[in-house]
């Protein structure tokens, strides 16, 4: 029985995959649009909807808090002004993954990640 799935571990250590996945965020909200595989994309999904969600209310603590995860002052900063007052009115559902091809190397089904 597969107990305790509730997400991909992608092959790589706890410590590792929280980089990934604050890279990932951190790239999201400077770009906006981006490609990566379909896995990483919906698991991605998770760590950004709780940002933008955070980031509905412009406080100190939330800006703090979201700088603990994000990489970058600039990203927080477009986080707060620019990406969370576009989806204050919205109860979740922020981003969304479009399928795109197959990769070349490997076989990997790639994907777009976008707000919306």
């Amino acid at each position: 029985m597969r107990h305790q799935g509730a997400f991909r571990k992608f092959s790589r250590s706890p410590a590792h995959r929280r980089a990934m996945f604050r890279n990932l965020a951190t790239s999201l909200v400077e770009r906006e649009r981006f490609e990566t595989t379909i896995q990483k994309a919906k698991d991605l999904r998770r760590v950004v909807e709780k940002l933008v969600s955070l980031a509905s209310t412009d406080t100190l603590a939330n800006r703090r808090q979201a700088h603990g995860f994000l990489m970058t002052k600039d990203s927080v900063h477009k986080l707060f002004t620019d990406i969370g007052p576009r989806f204050k009115g919205r109860a979740g559902g922020f981003t969304r993954v479009i399928r795109t091809r197959i990769r070349a190397c490997g076989a990997a089904e790639m994907g777009l990640i976008e707000f919306f």
